[in-house]
């Protein structure tokens, strides 16, 4: 067997591992997208195909197409580091960063919960509740928010989107939606969805007539989306689970006060709920936390950005906003 012979064979083998692995951690990272999974499964499979071939015997392939073919598959293994350093970021996406700087509240009375005079954070050993310092809130689709705008305290992902594109529409902004005072009406509202808008200087949750709390947003010169109802008048309204422990978020009230909820670490979805309703909170909308769509950040109390999940996906194209 010659050294080219070789190299191709350690080659097609490394890359029908390499391929497996990145097939594996998109099902960690639960990255349910159908167009992806598509991908990278074909990925897997003509690596495996190729390596299979290659053993068998290349020379025993006579029929042309089928030539050709294991060309193509052979050819196909350029596609496998990058597709599993794009899996591997995405699958590291999915874990938080631990928050030194905030406030332990694992024996803390809920009610001391509270917002500070500038962003608060606690753990209370599930989740972090964080209070931006803020005197607005905004929807911000299409270009996203710059780290360097220092007027922001928070950011994070808002809406659903119904497809994965490159290219930005509202209309694939999942559920009415209002971007300051421009109202979009959407095609995939569903009936699980409540709203959470901002107008003259306050926020509200509705879960009852929410097309018409963000028309009336709208209206007002405010801003406002839609996401599935978690908590309504501190009753959880959430009607289906999800089967494994990842991180999840959530913006709520919480003592009065407007609040983003996330896990400190991977759990299942039914322990976030009875952290939520041991805190007491008072509202909640779901907020999606798949990789990538997760991409969220802070300003401290020190003016310093930090960063919470952070792969900024191309296909993401909405956030909440809030502004001191």
């Amino acid at each position: 067997m010659n050294t080219r012979k070789r190299l191709t064979g350690i080659w097609l083998m490394a890359m029908a591992l390499l391929s497996l692995c990145a097939y594996t951690a998109f099902f960690v990272a639960q990255m349910w997208l159908n167009i992806l999974y598509a991908v990278y499964l074909s990925l897997a499979i003509m690596q495996v195909s190729a390596l299979i071939v290659y053993l068998w015997g290349t020379e025993k392939l006579t029929f042309k197409p089928l030539r050709m073919l294991y060309h193509l598959f052979c050819a196909s293994s350029f596609l496998v580091i990058p597709s599993f350093v794009f899996i591997f970021m995405g699958l590291i996406s999915q874990y938080h960063i631990k928050i030194p700087e905030s406030i332990d509240a694992r024996n803390m009375p809920v009610e001391k919960i509270l917002p500070g005079n500038r962003t608060t954070i606690y753990n209370t050993g599930t989740v972090y509740v964080f209070f931006p310092e803020y005197t607005s809130a905004e929807l911000v689709t299409g270009d996203r928010p710059s780290k360097r705008d220092d007027s922001i305290t928070w950011c994070c992902g808002a809406a659903f989107q119904h497809t994965v594109s490159l290219g930005f529409s509202e209309e694939n902004v999942e559920g009415d939606h209002a971007v300051n005072g421009a109202y979009y009406e959407s095609p995939y509202t569903r009936d699980a969805f409540g709203a959470f808008t901002f107008a003259d200087g306050k926020f509200a949750f509705t879960f009852d007539g929410a097309r018409d709390a963000i028309k009336s947003a709208a209206d007002a010169g405010g801003n406002g989306f839609m996401q599935f109802a978690l908590i309504d008048n501190k009753k959880t309204v959430m009607n289906f689970d999800r089967p494994r422990a990842r991180c999840y978020r959530t913006i709520a009230e919480l003592n009065g006060h407007l609040c983003i909820i996330d896990s400190v670490n991977m759990l299942h979805f039914d322990e976030f709920l009875s952290e939520l309703d041991r805190l007491g909170v008072t509202n909640a909308l779901y907020m999606d936390m798949g990789a990538g769509w997760n991409y969220s950040w802070y300003r401290n109390a020190q003016g310093k950005v930090v960063t919470l999940f952070g792969l900024p996906v191309p296909w993401s194209h909405n956030w909440i906003v809030l502004r001191k």
